[in-house]
């Protein structure tokens, strides 16, 4: 079998404390990047990162850098280890930055920058405790939708993230969230898991976020990426014959309040023939996304030494 390789890079939900602590004992790049990283925010990301608190990483304005950073802190081991380059990449949420840096599309110290600002624009569009988020599994994505219009009599909720065929994160104004919560339930759902989010994000409590980034986001210089990319908002492939920096800034604002559409980015991976998709950074969540999405492609995330090594010996064979 011909392999074909996409990389896929993590957002917020994967971070943990001492992350990357092993790869970084071995390969000096991961410390080198976090540094380049603190240099810009003003603080110590790879101290957090390592010490905590825990409470600190769950929060959006240092989740998001720290996730931009542990993806390329990655990829640039992976480089560095003798990794082959992808044939296809994409990002969940926060993840789409981190896919446009090593693509080579955006450059890592300007996504830092655009990144921290995004998260301090999240935060400061809805009101501590207005929002919340959670994860309706057993219920079909058509089902769950419908169900957020049901329950927009009481404000704003909608679908956040396609997860799998079979698990929906819907997001809004609290009440909203729990009432749609409610009816999920009373529909048959397996389970209905609140999610520890410090914003709501991809729901219409972020369009005041959207409107302040899009300022932010003509400024940047993007270019063509190396490797075809996914976008989340249109599952729309951007690559050397398809590129315009229009699109990708576009894209990107309205990523903010639009549903991450993992289900058909992934089944996309799998319509251009990708025959393993491999996540960088930390945790595994999108692996087992993917599992349920499409389980013909074969899964592996790589976090640690042993993992590496696995990777390198896959792609190697």
């Amino acid at each position: 079998m011909h392999l074909k390789l996409g990389i896929l890079f993590p957002g917020q939900g994967s971070q943990h404390l001492a992350m990357l602590a092993e790869v970084a004992s071995e390969y000096s790049i991961v410390k080198e990047t976090f540094s380049e990283a603190s240099e810009l925010l003003g603080y110590d990301l790879w101290q957090l990162a390592q010490q905590g608190p825990a409470e600190a990483l769950a929060q959006t304005q240092i989740t998001q850098p720290l996730m931009l950073v542990a993806g390329v802190s990655m990829w640039r081991v992976w480089q560095q280890s003798g990794g082959i380059n992808p044939q296809w990449v994409a990002g969940h949420s926060l993840g789409e930055y981190t896919a446009l840096v090593c693509a080579d599309a955006l450059d890592f110290s300007q996504a830092v920058q655009i990144v921290e600002k995004r998260a301090r624009y999240m935060k400061e569009a809805v009101t501590d405790g207005e929002g919340a988020m959670a994860a309706i599994l057993g219920l079909s994505a058509e089902v769950v939708t419908e169900l957020c219009r049901e329950a927009q009599i009481v404000g704003p909720v909608t679908p956040a993230n396609f997860n799998t065929p079979e698990q929906t994160v819907i997001g809004g104004i609290k009440a909203a969230v729990e009432q749609a919560s409610l009816l999920a339930k009373a529909k048959g759902a397996k389970k209905i898991i609140p999610v520890a989010m410090s914003v709501p994000s991809h729901c219409p409590l972020m369009y005041p976020a959207a409107e302040r980034l899009k300022i932010d986001l003509d400024s940047l210089y993007f270019r063509a990426p190396r490797f075809p990319l996914v976008n989340n908002v249109d599952v729309q492939t951007i690559d050397a014959q398809h590129f315009s920096d229009v699109i990708i800034r576009d894209a990107l604002a309205r990523q903010i309040y639009s549903p991450v559409r993992w289900v058909e980015v992934i089944q996309t991976a799998q319509q251009a023939g990708m025959t393993h998709l491999f996540e960088l950074g930390s945790g595994k969540v999108l692996t087992g996304l993917g599992k349920r999405i499409a389980p013909e492609i074969e899964y592996h995330s790589i976090n640690d030494l042993i993992s590496l090594q696995r990777g390198l010996e896959i792609v190697c064979q």
